[in-house]
């Protein structure tokens, strides 16, 4: 198990360039499997969590080739489906829940598709439900070995639908949209998420010959085709690694500019930060955020404590809160996390206390946060990475901290984040890996 050494209280200067978007990622590569014909996919980031799909997708006879850094190209003629109901499948399918999104394309495509209760962060329930009901809204049935907690779905054919979905999943409407794009007939998806990376996954399946219309809006048609072809993909800049940044410049007192955002797609992110009272401004497609000795959180303009809260697309990530709830504890005044989506999300506050951090964490889904202003700087201590989001936040509580801390389990932040220590040390952060 490795760990970050981190020498807190040093500013960072310089271009910062984000990764390809990881959950985009995670969506567009499982789509490769709705085609024979080969998929060239651009900007994919080399962190864990997908490498491990890709490394799935290659045990499932998927031809692979990697012809740049960030670029590969995808085969799907010849799939190999015994393995999904193999021991080694169950093993490598259960510590990836990106790992459920083979599921629907496998089954428009093949009729089945299997996979283990899937892992990943542990934040909480991440129910299937949105998933496999969707798939049995066009038909297929489902079976549970509860024994061994392997999920399936099966179908000779798939029918358009209409569905209301109960919650607007992200990985639910990816999982639908790909099982419903070869079925007979028209689906109406209702309460479709929506978010920039479900926008992307539209856009390359209508380049393979899918007929979506609704893109961006909240009910999505789909028009079946009896096949799909190849194409060629860019995934967008990771929004989660650039509201990460925005974050580290603030706490740090730096000056950064991080390149190439695509702005646009990046929604409330910047207005939500600005309401923190971190200064940024657009330059082109860059963000640039100058070194600012303080920052003041915005109230409401009846003066009431202003409320940082996670939505549905268009509205704040949840994968931000952490983010947003870390920068608090050195701006001037107080806010209220509320974590909506995940209850166990911000239970990582009590490392954040152990740091001096003034933080009331008033119940699972709702933290207080009275900032202290850079008039006393949080700690260095030894501390543990209990998901990606956490632990990313902190890395930016260490770097801001007097002294050396150190991180252990930060393969947890390795899933999200690529070459994070290269990075780093690019900018001028004092930050190590030791095993």
């Amino acid at each position: 198990m490795a760990s970050f050494v981190i020498e807190g209280g040093h500013r960072l200067h310089g271009e910062i360039h984000p990764q390809g978007a990881k959950n985009e990622a995670l969506q567009v590569i499982c789509a490769v499997l709705l085609s024979s014909e080969k998929v060239i996919i651009s900007n994919i980031p080399n962190i864990i969590d997908v490498n491990k799909l890709i490394f799935i997708l290659g045990e499932l006879g998927v031809k692979i080739e990697q012809f740049a850094d960030d670029s590969y190209s995808f085969e799907a003629d010849k799939i190999n489906l015994s393995y999904l109901e193999s021991e080694e499948f169950k093993r490598d399918g259960s510590s990836l829940r990106g790992s459920i999104m083979i599921v629907g394309p496998l089954l428009a495509r093949f009729g089945k598709g299997y996979i283990p209760r899937p892992g990943g962060d542990k934040i909480g329930r991440r129910r299937l439900d949105t998933h496999f009901e969707g798939f049995m809204s066009l038909g297929a049935k489902f079976r549970f070995k509860k024994k061994e907690r392997f999920y399936g779905v099966e179908a000779d054919e798939l029918f358009g639908a209409d569905m209301l979905l109960d919650e607007a999943s992200v990985t639910g409407t990816a999982n639908i949209i790909m099982a419903a794009v070869l079925a007979t007939g028209t689906t109406k998806i209702y309460n479709a998420a929506c978010e920039p990376y479900i926008q992307q996954l539209c856009k390359m399946l209508n380049s393979m010959g899918a007929e979506i219309s609704g893109v961006g809006s909240n009910l999505l048609v789909i028009e079946g085709v009896k096949s799909l072809g190849g194409c060629k993909h860019r995934i967008l800049p990771d929004m989660i690694e650039i509201g990460s940044w925005i974050g580290m410049a603030a706490m740090t007192k730096s000056e950064l500019t991080i390149k190439d955002v695509s702005w646009d797609n990046l929604g409330q992110i910047p207005r939500v930060f600005q309401k923190l009272g971190i200064n940024l401004e657009r330059r082109g497609d860059d963000i640039y955020i100058p070194s600012q000795k303080e920052y003041e959180i915005q109230n409401y303009i009846d003066g009431s404590i202003l409320t940082v809260s996670d939505a549905p697309w268009p509205g704040f990530t949840p994968d931000l809160l952490s983010i947003a709830l870390v920068v608090s504890t050195q701006a001037k005044g107080s806010v209220l996390i509320h974590q909506k989506m995940f209850e166990s999300r911000l239970f990582f506050v009590d490392k954040l206390i152990d740091m001096g951090a003034k933080v009331i964490l008033c119940d699972p889904h709702r933290a207080t946060i009275i900032g202290m202003n850079h008039t006393s700087s949080l700690n260095a201590t030894t501390m543990v990475s209990p998901d990606i989001r956490a632990g990313i936040s902190l890395l930016i509580a260490a770097l801001s901290a007097d002294g050396t801390s150190t991180i252990h389990n930060i393969e947890q932040i390795d899933r999200g984040y690529q070459n994070i220590v290269e990075r780093l040390v690019s900018v001028g952060a004092k930050i190590k890996r030791v095993d």
